[in-house]
């Protein structure tokens, strides 16, 4: 069974989901999007500690995920995961970093699909130059949470 519960956040309306143990999906949702909420302890720590992480009171989270997707997409998030809060990593070092450094583009894409945005920090993947490329919520999005991140106010 599918739970989901939906709150406002600094960045919008967040939907989140679990399936009675887990989390298994994070998105920003539009205002008319109707969604049937039910809501579990789970969820409602998973959204207490999403809105302290926006107050800049949390850097991690201690919440079980359970993403769906292919060996390895969830490699390539495992290892999301490990990078530091405040710091990026570019897609080149994830792809290295998962053992397989000519996957750049595959890890491009395996950021792409990350269904659980935010708990799992695909934000924090940048371009070899440090540029700010592709993101879910926008590259608006992405800079506010980077910016929040560097201990800027969003």
């Amino acid at each position: 069974m599918k739970n989901v519960f939906v709150f406002q956040t600094k960045i919008g309306l967040v939907a989140i989901e679990d399936n009675g143990t887990e989390i298994t999906d994070v998105n920003v949702i539009s205002e008319n999007q109707s969604i049937e909420v039910n809501e579990t302890n789970l969820l409602k720590n998973a959204a207490l500690q999403l809105n302290e992480y926006f107050e800049g009171k949390r850097n991690s989270f201690d919440l079980p995920l359970n993403p769906k997707g292919t060996e390895f997409q969830k490699k390539v998030w495992a290892a999301l995961c490990d990078i530091p809060y405040g710091e990026t990593r570019s897609y080149k070092q994830i792809a290295e970093y998962i053992g397989n450094p000519k996957a750049c583009r595959a890890v491009g894409m395996a950021n792409n699909k990350n269904p659980i945005m935010i708990f799992i920090p695909c934000h924090r993947v940048v371009g070899s130059d440090g540029s700010l490329t592709g993101y879910a919520g926008g590259l608006d999005m992405k800079e506010k949470l980077l910016s929040l991140e560097k201990g800027k106010a969003i």
